[in-house]
């Protein structure tokens, strides 16, 4: 049903486009006809982004996408065209800066991705060219190639499956890579093919198919194959999904298969599903773009004011040409509305480092590098496959801190998808236990508890049923010939449910022996072999949700055995049949267990007849065949004879329990999505604690909507209430919201499929057209949501940085002159604040991991991006701003004095400057260690390293350790700073001032958090927390990045 969803919402996937044709070996399919090759793509995979010749001018269009990218270019021109204040070299190197390591590291991880195209690409294959067994490489694969697959081999294409080693011509595979899916798929070759074993035996194969045109879809495939010979007329078989064995998947349990290549390179269902993808932006980054434009409109606002300023202060006659700089003839006639734009821009250069570039550098190092430290936690190795983690992408990284919602499938991932036959129901009459009978089946419930038994006839009718009904098959090297009464059988099947009824069918006496040749045998309780041969197989989907094959007996009688969900199977059957087996199904289902009912019906020969006629047309179609067919099967699964049913027991995974509340104590909400029974999905909802005892259930199903004509008015009614009570119950604030989950009531909202089949596909005529809106109001407002019967900062420092520029410009005239010299404007955030931002990122840990994991509480304080939420983006615009008047004023207060120097020497502005920036530099890398608490040598390596840089490139650039810059403006300027006393107090005294803030507030927190600790550790006995086992359902070490994302 997901899959139907999904088409149906995805406009032309259900739509065939087209044929294709594709001659098996590439060999004509008749002397007499001509052949003429087709053109197909080759089978070369291609994941990667960039090639040789392309990565330059792709690489830089996208990385001029980003708005400050962008935006510093654009800076960078209007510097190289108009006379602006400082050099193209203060914005066109720190740009180049960036473009240049962004561009190494999108060009490592495709280097990568080369590597593994190449991996592929190169590997060898076997192909079956003049009947013998040729090697190739595997990108020389071409549509209509023969290709043999070894055990355990990948599919290097998509193949459809001509013959294997076994007699019957199945072969088993595992689509893991593809689906997740770690359960055996049996395939099959048409039964013309399945005798060509051989390389000489599959050369001579005359075949032609006609198939559908590549589509993603991993469950479909529509085609049929001709298989022509000299004597006789060309012979047509449908092929279908079992015939298809995918690219990307493994051979198990087969020693060799021979298949046809229909789909190569990037048209095989694989490739089709990694391509078209949209770039994806984390939440983090979007929050940056946006922040990023608030100090672009106040860049924009300080370039405006300033402009104005200007021209009022030169409004004065005297102010406007002083004597000592009288304007040129040129300067007079330049045209006054041009000038005040140049102006504009000169400004706008000025003050453009408000707009930090190379922020996007550090976020992408810290994403390139932490997940590194992901694929190297220990937490994270899985002993039993040798592997850890794997980041295919660094580019989301942090949004494993940001998850609100998880939506998880019951059966495989809450379970451990082992089926445990546990009992059955004939006609009404209860079977439990494992022992067997020879004269039938008499079972207790409990001591000394017996239960009527069913006819003897009906006993066996139901044991066979399951021991037909089904797709299960035996491990080759365990097929046997004769009795098995003490033989151990491997059953294979990618359902474990039909291979625990296999099983308990065989508890009771009844012993699937597999399939030979087209017949399915099976060993009575009186050691009898019976055959039937399997006449056709209605495969399960998820829409019949039921299953069912016609099998002919030895005595020509023709048999349907039907098998499914009690919904899919009560409505085709008697309902005087249904009575008695309802109450054992629902029983069963509330004590948790997978139910089924099986069914069967005689069919006549004349009836038969119409029946395969249609099967068969409708297998043959290319056009619509998944719609014919099920209208077929749905004709066929009529008027049918209730047997009984069976419950299965699917047992919960380790910590599955402890690993739900868990999340639920981190404010995450957790969505299960099943195709089981409401009351089997309730109950174990409630084991695997996703419903506490305390929660209250709000149910939209069939049974609460009613059997009215009006379904959607009782709905509505439904969604209204609960909505009402929602809203009543918690407060509208999303993040008050996740607190009051501990003090309030609990919801959980139960739906069934076709419940929200109906809130999502509400006719246009309602009054209720706002189904949707209401329902996902419900759904966030709860806890837990079960789905049954469901089918398939570093830089806000920056504005401290530039703030004195502007506040410079009203004690300079508006001259737009520089408060700092190029040198620092470059390499303040290359070199001087970069390092200690990234290493904080990296390794900071707040909290330690230990008490992340036992209260998983602390998860909320950073979900929902809260870090970067408009309050503390303006708690630390306004700490910069604060800072940055304490660095300019608090230096101006200093240079009231005309001379700092014993000898009267009289500074000039660039040293009132230099001090500004160097209490900046410090100010800024020493907030940055009062913040760390995990401190490593890396820390303290790239903190006491920059600032230690710093006053070397100073010393560097001022002349001191390399005379040949001493023709420049700071020559000597850094060391005559500093051979002031009056200087080092002040720059000490306006570090202090500046940082005091920071230090009060943290004083205030460490006494807050020693309160909150000893309140915690007098509660720590009864905290329910504080028992359970440590559990990490996710990376919560990423909520050390609390503050460097500040």
């Amino acid at each position: 049903m997901f899959r139907r969803t999904f088409s149906r919402f995805c406009a032309g996937e259900e739509k065939r486009v087209g044929t294709r044709t594709v001659f098996v070996g590439n060999h004509p399919v008749s002397e007499t006809e001509a052949y003429i090759a087709q053109r197909f793509c080759d089978n070369r995979i291609v994941s990667s982004k960039y090639t040789l010749w392309n990565f330059l001018p792709k690489n830089l269009f996208e990385q001029f996408r980003r708005i400050a990218n962008f935006y510093f270019l654009i800076i960078f021109l209007v510097q190289v065209t108009v006379d602006t204040p400082t050099s193209p070299v203060t914005s066109g190197l720190p740009l180049f800066f960036v473009i240049t390591v962004t561009a190494i590291k999108q060009g490592y991880e495709d280097w990568l991705r080369h590597r593994a195209d190449n991996e592929v690409n190169k590997s060898t294959v076997y192909i079956i060219e003049n009947a013998k067994r040729v090697r190739k490489e595997s990108e020389k694969i071409k549509v209509g190639d023969v290709v043999e697959v070894q055990a355990d081999e990948t599919f290097p294409c998509d193949l459809i499956l001509l013959s294997s080693c076994t007699t019957d011509g199945t072969c088993y595979v595992t689509t893991a890579s593809l689906d997740g899916e770690s359960n055996c798929k049996t395939h099959y070759a048409v039964r013309d093919t399945i005798a060509l074993c051989t390389a000489e035996s599959i050369d001579t194969l005359r075949a032609a198919i006609e198939c559908e045109q590549p589509q993603p879809d991993l469950y479909k495939f529509v085609g049929r194959i001709n298989i022509y010979s000299d004597s006789l007329e060309a012979v047509a078989r449908s092929l279908g999904p079992e015939n298809l064995l995918l690219k990307g998947a493994t051979l198990k349990n087969t020693k060799k298969i021979y298949g046809v290549a229909v789909y190569t390179g990037m048209e095989t269902k694989m490739a089709l599903n990694y391509q078209g993808k949209s770039q994806k932006r984390s939440a983090v980054e979007k929050s940056i773009n946006a922040f990023l434009i608030v100090y672009l409109f106040i860049l924009l606002t300080k370039a405006a004011v300033c402009t104005t300023l200007k021209y009022v202060w030169q409004s004065t006659p005297h102010n406007d040409e002083p004597w000592y700089n009288q304007k040129t003839q040129k300067e007079r006639e330049t045209f006054k509305v041009l000038k005040m734009f140049t102006d504009f821009l000169s400004f706008m250069v000025l003050f453009n480092f408000i707009i930090p570039v190379s922020m996007y550098v550090t976020v992408e190092m810290q994403k390139f590098l932490g997940s590194f430290f992901i694929s190297w936690d220990k937490d994270f190795y899985d002993e039993e496959i040798n592997e850890g983690a794997l980041v295919n992408t660094s580019d989301l990284n942090e949004e494993l801190g940001q998850v609100d919602y998880i939506f998880t499938d019951k059966t495989g991932t809450l379970t451990e998808n082992t089926m445990e036959f546990i009992e059955c129901c004939i006609d009404g009459h209860k079977y439990r236990g494992g022992t067997q009978e020879v004269d039938g089946l008499s079972q207790t419930d409990g001591p000394l508890t017996y239960f009527d038994k069913a006819d003897k006839s009906r006993e066996e009718l139901f044991l066979r049923a399951l021991c037909l009904c089904h797709t299960v098959e035996i491990k080759a090297s365990d097929a046997v010939d004769g009795a098995t009464e003490s033989a151990e059988l491997t059953y294979i099947s990618s359902s474990p449910d039909e291979i625990a009824l296999v099983k308990g069918a065989k508890k009771y006496g009844f012993t699937f022996l597999g399939n030979r040749n087209g017949h399915m045998r099976i060993e009575n309780q009186r050691k009898e072999i019976e055959e039937y041969e399997l006449l056709h197989t209605l495969n399960f989907d998820a829409v019949r949700r039921r299953m069912s094959v016609i099998v002919k007996t030895q005595r020509g009688d023709i048999l349907l055995f039907c098998k499914g969900a009690d919904s899919a199977v009560f409505p085709r059957v008697q309902n005087h049949e249904i009575e008695l087996t309802k109450a054992h199904v629902e029983r069963n289902a509330m004590d948790g267990y997978r139910t089924l009912c099986v069914a069967f019906k005689e069919i006549a020969p004349d009836d038969y007849e119409r029946i395969n006629r249609q099967l068969l047309e409708a297998k043959m179609a290319l056009q619509d065949r998944e719609e014919k067919m099920e209208k077929v099967f749905d004709d066929i699964e009529t008027n049918m004879n209730l047997i009984g049913a069976t419950a299965v027991e699917d047992k919960l995974q380790d910590q599955a329990a402890e690993t739900i509340e868990a999340l639920h104590a981190a404010g995450l909400k957790v969505w299960v999505l099943t195709g089981d029974k409401m009351e089997t999905a309730k109950s174990t909802c409630y084991a695997c604690r996703l419903f506490q005892t305390s929660t209250e259930l709000l149910e939209l199903t069939t049974k609460t909507i009613e059997e009215s004509e009006r379904k959607e008015d009782r709905l509505h009614e439904l969604l209204i209430e609960y909505r009402k009570k929602l809203l009543h119950e918690f407060p509208k604030n999303t993040r008050s919201l996740k607190k009051a989950w501990t003090e309030h009531q609990e919801y959980g909202l139960i739906i069934d499929g076709s419940t929200l089949s109906l809130i999502l596909n509400s006719s246009q005529d309602s009054s209720s057209n706002n189904y949707k809106s209401i329902f996902l109001q419900i759904c966030m407002k709860c806890t837990a949501v079960l789905c049954c019967r469901m089918a398939p900062l570093q830089k806000a420092q920056n504005l401290c940085f530039i703030l004195p520029q502007f506040l410079y410009q009203f004690f300079c005239g508006f001259s737009q002159q520089p408060l700092y010299d190029a040198a620092y404007l470059t390499m303040y955030n290359i070199c001087f604040t970069s390092l200690p931002i990234l290493a904080y990122s990296l390794l900071e840990q707040h909290i330690n991991i230990d008490t992340l994991t036992s209260d998983p509480r602390l998860y909320m304080k950073i979900t929902g991006n809260a870090m970067l939420q408009l309050g503390p983006f303006l708690y630390w615009t306004f700490l910069a701003a604060f800072e940055g008047t304490v660095f300019f004023f608090g230096t101006y207060f200093l240079f009231q004095t005309a001379s700092l120097e014993e000898n009267g020497k009289v500074y000039g502005n660039w040293t009132f400057g230099t001090i500004v920036f160097t209490v900046l530099v410090f100010t800024v890398t020493l907030k940055l260690a009062l913040d760390t608490r995990f401190w490593t040598w890396i820390n303290h390596f790239v903190i006491w390293g920059s600032l230690a840089f710093y006053v070397f490139f100073s010393f560097f650039w001022g002349g001191i350790i390399w005379p040949f810059l001493k023709q420049q403006r700071m020559y000597f300027v850094f060391t005559q700073m500093l051979s002031s006393v009056t200087t080092w107090l002040a720059i000490i005294l306006l570090i202090f001032i500046s940082l005091f803030p920071e230090i009060l507030l943290i004083v205030l927190k460490n006494v807050k958090r020693r309160s909150a600790r000893r309140n915690l550790s007098c509660r720590r006995a009864s905290d329910s927390l504080s028992t359970r086992p440590s559990v990490r359902p996710l990376l919560l070490r990423t909520f050390s990045d609390e503050s460097n994302i500040l």
